[in-house]
């Protein structure tokens, strides 16, 4: 299996499973990410099978709806994704 195809994989698992702990229908989450309504559910399934990618700022904000960080989306391993989760999101502002 090809590397970016794995990482899609990943990518694809993480966004439905951190869709579904926040309780959001396909619908829901691509509403709340500011896709418009009547293609809002079509697209986040399309992002959960792989059949097309989201571009950056589309990631960046299914991320921020989803309250977590957008590495998580994209960690290789899963215990680095998992570490990602558990880092405090106030460390993460660079202030001193």
């Amino acid at each position: 299996m090809k590397p970016t195809s794995s990482l899609q994989d990943t990518f694809c698992r993480r966004l439905k499973q951190a869709r579904l702990a926040k309780g959001l229908s396909q619908k829901g989450l691509g509403i709340a990410a500011g896709i418009e309504e009547f293609s809002a559910s079509a697209r986040i399934n399309r992002y959960e099978l792989g059949v097309h990618k989201p571009d950056l700022l589309t990631l960046q904000l299914l991320a921020q709806v989803l309250e977590v960080p957008a590495a998580y989306f994209l960690a290789e391993d899963d215990r680095l994704a998992a570490m990602i989760l558990a880092f405090p999101a106030g460390l993460n502002s660079g202030a001193p």
